[in-house]
């Protein structure tokens, strides 16, 4: 059922559970993510980022609790959320054989957009991809590659785009590439949860972050808010302000970075 004009926009997680058997993954989840806005969700592996992500894209069900995306509940209105959501996961889900413009026209067509050959051409000029359009996909580069898959979950519009630790496996100039891509997404009014493992990837582009430990969020804040839990260091006379890592490791300790088999 759809909730006030208030949550157009909004993803909303109360108390999510989620187990594989006799592994508790997910152990009472909760956030809000505000309209328009990067929601960095960080945690190590096995944490149960990738498992709430399928939580919020319908893919699985939750064992208790509700999430709701742009106000529809994800399990009693899944259909809607589809439409709302658009989710890219941690490998370019592209068609190396297609040129970048093919693979743009392919998912319009399979979402039923009108002129999909304008709206691929509008796409490409977004992204820097103009020049590249008629070349196949697997010529790209890497952080191309996720240029172009951003790119193919923005046709149809949807309000709310989770990228699931977009990063991973791209050198140090793909990552720039993409982290300002995310960054005009969010100046554009799309709303973005973004999980990653990478501190600096959360340092450098979340309004907010919350971090996922053990199954459940320990702490949820601004930079400055999770930075102000550490008092700052002295260095030579001079106060240094803790980094997200030291927060992060101080928050989780540093030994727990494979705490179960789902991530």
């Amino acid at each position: 059922m759809k909730s006030s004009a208030a949550s157009s926009g909004t993803i909303e997680v109360l108390g999510i559970h989620k187990s594989y058997k006799d592994l508790e993954v997910l152990r009472g989840v909760d956030f809000r993510v505000e309209s328009g806005t990067i929601f960095a969700l960080l945690g190590s592996n096995g944490a149960g980022k990738t498992t709430l992500v399928r939580i919020l894209s319908t893919l699985l069900r939750a064992d208790a609790g509700h999430a709701r995306v742009n106000g529809y509940d994800t399990q009693e209105a899944a259909g809607q959320v589809r439409e709302s959501l658009s989710l890219t996961g941690q490998f370019a889900a592209v068609d190396e054989v297609l040129t970048g413009r093919e693979n743009l026209i392919l998912i319009a067509r399979l979402r039923h957009v009108r002129n999909p050959g304008a709206v691929a051409d509008e796409l490409l000029e977004r992204f820097s991809l103009t020049a590249a359009g008629e070349r196949k996909a697997g010529t790209y580069s890497g952080g191309m590659r996720r240029r172009l898959d951003i790119a193919m979950s923005l046709i149809g519009r949807p309000r709310v785009i989770v990228l699931d630790e977009p990063t991973t496996g791209l050198d140090p100039q793909a990552r720039i590439e993409v982290w300002e891509t995310v960054r005009q997404l969010a100046a554009d009014g799309t709303t973005v949860l973004l999980t990653t493992q990478y501190l600096d990837e959360a340092e450098q582009l979340a309004d907010r972050i919350a971090i996922l430990h053990q199954g459940v969020i320990i702490q949820n804040g601004t930079l400055a808010e999770l930075k102000a839990l550490l008092p700052p260091a002295t260095v030579e006379y001079v106060e240094k302000e803790p980094t997200l890592e030291e927060v992060f490791l101080a928050l989780v300790g540093s030994g727990s970075t494979n705490e179960g088999s789902q991530s």
